[in-house]
């Protein structure tokens, strides 16, 4: 009986309804557990698609059940990235424009970041995707101006990403994010938004390949050395 009285709120828990907080928390493990080398990017992909589709706090729970973050190890803290790129990292002009006027304007799939992107929308959207770019730099530029149209930038959610900016009667909104990676690229979104949006956030599921190789790499390293001793 007693032992019926202590599950029952156990299970109680694990039928609540899943949060965006418990979502996101659940993502981070798998992320750090993806950095880690712990899980392969198919894996990290299928379980975050999973947390997406979840509906309770015990579907989650399934996904990181084998992971050490989820028993009580602390992930370690992020690179605070600086809010500024590097003077004379990034030059004036853009490597890249894209321009939508009356118009769409869109950016995606494996094609290669420069150090500078100009994104206008004015009567139109723009829509850039590093979800699947190939960073040749570290410190990525978007310059973004919306007028009456909307600029939409989504980046892989192991990248730093900062924003400064503002609206006229207009959104103008990045999603800070820090990577746990020193050496990853650092996103920076600047412009303004009169009467449209400018916004960039990280996208789930998606990471940039090249900051897995290098963590790979460190590993294979670190093994070389231990078998060397």
């Amino acid at each position: 009986m007693d032992l019926e009285k202590q599950n029952r709120p156990r299970a109680a828990a694990s039928e609540l309804r899943a949060s965006d907080a418990d979502r996101d928390r659940i993502a981070d493990i798998l992320r750090e557990a993806l950095a880690e080398g712990r899980l392969t990017a198919d894996e990290h992909a299928e379980r975050v698609e999973g947390v997406l589709a979840a509906k309770t706090v015990g579907e989650l729970d399934v996904f990181v059940r084998d992971l050490p973050a989820a028993h009580g190890r602390p992930a370690p803290p992020p690179v605070p990235a600086p809010n500024r790129p590097t003077a004379g990292a990034v030059p004036a002009d853009p490597d890249d424009s894209l321009v939508a006027i009356f118009s769409t304007a869109v950016r995606r799939g494996r094609w290669r970041a420069g150090r500078r992107i100009h994104a206008y929308a004015v009567f139109g959207s723009v829509d850039i995707d590093l979800s699947e770019a190939v960073f040749e730099y570290q410190q990525v530029v978007i310059k973004a101006f919306s007028v009456f149209g909307s600029v939409d930038i989504r980046v892989p959610e192991n990248v730093s990403l900062r924003g400064t900016g503002g609206g006229v009667l207009g959104t103008f909104e990045v999603h800070t994010l820090d990577s746990p990676d020193p050496g990853a690229p650092v996103v920076y979104v600047d412009g303004w938004a009169v009467l449209g949006s400018v916004e960039a956030r990280p996208r789930r599921g998606k990471v940039v390949a090249d900051i897995l190789d290098r963590v790979h790499r460190k590993v294979d390293r670190s093994v070389r050395k231990h078998l060397d001793r």
